[in-house]
């Protein structure tokens, strides 16, 4: 707001008070001559505007120089600017973060990881950058002008309309952009670890590499969860889900993988279904455990956020005739068509994720009870 606020202007219209000049003491015999030992009615009204000039100058918004702004933690960056979501958010810009504009490897002893030790280590990453520009949708003009950064919320709001979940079949977020972006030149927009945390790694007016046709209409999320596989194949399952003390199973993070960064202290991860599900994606049968409830509970508020930043992004999903998930690549016409959540697989027939396991309605009707919609009629209850 860059108006003098209400306040600030009933208060500089009203004439100075004895709360405003506590020395005034002017009696009706001496009013309208200056009051002895005390400020004139000019003095009194010169502070009264040093008081009021940030507000009638600079709007509410506006701090005073040299003082520290807090943040809430809970905020996502979106065209330069922040947007709460209640649930706790790491950026690229706060320690522990994830940078994904940064062209150094992350991950690779300091003195090795500059770009160019980088491109004789890696040969598959062809380019320093990760990420790039969206320009699908936008005139030549609106690409002039936004290639320098000057992206504002309605032209981005008008170019994204869909949010894409991914599981990264590699556990934890440390070592999800380690594979991305010190590995495979790619980049995501959002982590979601195991105990909650959600990482935003790229401002959302990024096009990060994540989903091949959807990447300019786009945002992503990496939710860390090592996968699905076939019934005759679950090794990789069996090495991270195990028993605990109380036979039910336990997130167990290999030791090769060291300190796995995790942003909650001690945490204990179990899937949100002690069972592994299991289900056809792609028309194949796979196996898959559930996330956690932690990361439930962080899902469905980013999702709502998302829908409500951005308005074309429909709060559902892709269901057929009968009001049930499509779980298999959607035909090229409807997927240009879908406007909101889907999944990797909707995307491409070679991806699985985010896999059988995903409670979609409970996704979804949770991020529509905070947008205060109501629940999708034919989705089955969580």
């Amino acid at each position: 707001m860059n108006h003098p606020s209400p306040v600030g202007l009933a208060l500089a219209a009203t004439p100075p008070s004895p709360a405003f000049c506590p020395a005034r003491r002017a009696t009706s015999a001496q009013r309208g001559a200056p009051a002895r030992g005390g400020p004139t009615w000019g003095v009194c009204l010169l502070l009264l505007l040093i008081v009021l000039a940030p507000l009638l100058l600079g709007g509410c918004h506006l701090a005073r120089p040299r003082t520290f702004v807090p943040r809430k933690g809970d905020e996502i960056i979106v065209a330069g600017r922040m947007f709460h979501t209640g649930t706790r958010v790491v950026t690229w810009m706060d320690p522990g973060g994830y940078d994904a504009y940064r062209v150094e490897r992350r991950f690779a002893p300091i003195a090795e990881s500059s770009w160019e030790s980088t491109a004789a280590a890696v040969k598959a990453l062809r380019t320093p950058n990760r990420y790039g520009q969206r320009k699908n949708g936008l005139s030549d003009a609106e690409i002039e002008r936004v290639r320098g950064g000057g992206w504002d919320l309605p032209t981005l709001q008008r170019v994204v309309d869909q949010f894409v979940l991914h599981y990264d079949v590699c556990g934890i977020s440390k070592s999800c952009f380690n594979v991305l972006h010190d590995h495979r030149g790619l980049s995501i927009h959002f982590m979601l670890d195991i105990d909650g945390t959600i990482y935003q790694t790229l401002d959302l007016k990024e096009r990060a590499w994540h989903a091949t046709t959807s990447n300019d209409r786009s945002v992503g999320i990496e939710i860390a969860n090592m996968g699905a596989y076939p019934p005759a194949d679950t090794k990789p399952l069996q090495d991270w889900y195990r028993p605990g003390a109380d036979g039910q199973p336990v997130i167990t993070v290999p030791e090769r993988l060291g300190d796995p960064m995790l942003h909650t202290p001690d945490f204990v991860g179990r899937p949100a279904r002690p069972a592994p599900v299991t289900g056809d994606i792609q028309n194949t049968t796979l196996v898959q455990y559930d996330l956690t409830p932690q990361q439930y509970a962080a899902l469905i508020k980013l999702t709502a956020a998302l829908c409500k930043v951005f308005p074309q992004i429909s709060c559902d999903y892709p269901r057929d005739s009968t009001g049930e998930l499509v779980p298999r690549k959607l035909p090229d016409d409807d997927l240009a068509r879908f406007k909101g959540v889907l999944g990797h697989y909707h995307i491409q027939t070679n991806k699985t994720d985010p896999g059988p396991a995903l409670q979609w309605p409970k996704i979804i009707n949770g991020a529509r009870r905070l947008l205060g919609l109501p629940a999708l009629p034919s989705a089955r209850k969580s």
